[in-house]
């Protein structure tokens, strides 16, 4: 069957949204299932640890996997086990109320969620040369168009009282519906590697981890990871907790992070292009800063509101901007972004329990200032996103 690079576009962009569209349906009733589970912030934080430890899994893997199999059967395989993931953390949490299965219902769901993450960024830089145009930013904007969808019908179901169970299954089904429709449109031979491409890859690996630039880089990109993961494992409890108001305005706060997430990515490339990585990504850190500042100290949830979306704004390009700063030389480019992306993992699966414990002992509001003293020390790592730049335009 001849795909045309229209069909393929669009059904990527769809593929791309239902991961986002997943994550935040889990995010939106976390207050829910801590109530239910009567789980101590703590002890949410060891569960929500669950996600980072399959997303690491599944960041580890994917690269074998997808070399074995193409990414169109990788990216199948993952949106099936994120949307059955999605289903058994809800009976878990409803019908057994189990912490130890909610966990590994996490673990589940997070590595279809941590491989996706590698074989559909792939299938993007395929869509991208196919059409000689850039695609992957206006792509994560698909995904963080997914993140606010699914916040916002997050809300609307506390709102109207629907059982968290009803709400997963609901999302499971539709995004098993959208992926029976739209992966017939990609391409099938994207992704694979014969033996002779694994030989030369073999003899041209290098020790990326002994690069600087690609640590510094990595550094940055933890950091940024740890200031939007702390919001999306966090913020809906932290807004409940640390403003006592009901679970459905914590989780309308949560959509208003979600999206200035996404006004961040889809106008991040043109500021990129016209300001540069260094300067905006600097602003970036600050204004983030700025936005948990005003959550933290300022006791008002109209301030702590308008901060919330500073965050977002601020935190939306530091892991894209990172992935890209990392494949700037082509020889080892691949390498290079695995390596920064484990970097960026470790923020997710370091981040839950930390604040977690954090919140147990000074409350997650206060917990929150972690994450701004992360983000103004990681504002001074922002020039090693520059340095190859000219590199690549006078090749």
């Amino acid at each position: 069957m001849n795909i045309s690079t229209k069909q393929w576009q669009y059904a990527l962009f769809i593929l791309f949204l239902v991961p986002g569209l997943s994550l935040s349906t889990w995010i939106s009733r976390t207050p829910n299932i801590r109530d239910t589970l009567l789980a101590s912030t703590s002890l949410m934080g060891w569960i929500i640890f669950g996600l980072a430890c399959g997303s690491l899994i599944g960041l580890l893997t994917a690269n074998r996997l997808i070399g074995r199999l193409g990414t169109k059967s990788v990216i199948a395989m993952c949106l099936f086990v994120i949307c059955i993931g999605l289903a058994t953390i809800g009976i878990s949490s409803t019908f057994f109320e189990s912490a130890l299965l909610v966990f590994l219902s996490l673990v589940f769901f997070g590595f279809g969620f941590g491989m996706i993450e590698v074989a559909i960024n792939i299938e993007g830089a395929s869509l991208e040369h196919a059409m000689s145009k850039t695609l992957l930013p206006a792509l994560h904007g698909a995904f963080s168009a997914g993140t606010l969808l699914g916040a916002g019908i997050g809300y609307l179901a506390i709102l109207f009282n629907i059982a968290t169970i009803v709400h997963f299954l609901l999302i499971a089904l539709l995004g098993l519906l959208l992926l029976v429709i739209y992966i017939g449109k990609i391409p099938s031979h994207n992704g694979k590697t014969g033996p002779s491409e694994n030989v030369g890859c073999q003899n041209e690996k290098v020790n990326v981890w002994k690069e600087k630039r690609t640590i510094l880089i990595g550094l940055l990109v933890l950091g940024m990871a740890f200031a939007e993961g702390s919001a999306n494992e966090w913020l809906p409890m932290t807004i409940v907790d640390g403003f006592n108001v009901e679970d459905h305005v914590g989780t309308a706060v949560y959509t208003i992070f979600l999206f200035a997430m996404l006004i961040g990515r889809l106008a991040g490339g043109n500021i990129l292009d016209r300001f540069g990585r260094v300067p905006v990504i600097r602003f970036a850190t600050l204004v983030a800063a700025c936005g948990i500042c005003m959550l933290i100290f300022v006791k008002s949830l109209l301030i702590g509101v308008i901060g919330v979306f500073l965050w977002g704004l601020g935190a939306s390009l530091g892991f894209p901007v990172g992935l890209s700063a990392a494949g700037d030389e082509p020889k080892n480019a691949a390498q290079r972004v695995g390596a920064v992306s484990v970097l960026g993992y470790l923020a997710f699966l370091v981040g839950p329990p930390f604040l977690g414990m954090l919140g147990e002992a000074v409350g997650l509001l206060q917990a929150m200032t972690a994450v701004l003293i992360i983000l103004v020390l990681v504002s001074f790592l922002t020039p090693a996103v520059k340095k190859t730049l000219t590199h690549r335009i006078t090749e």
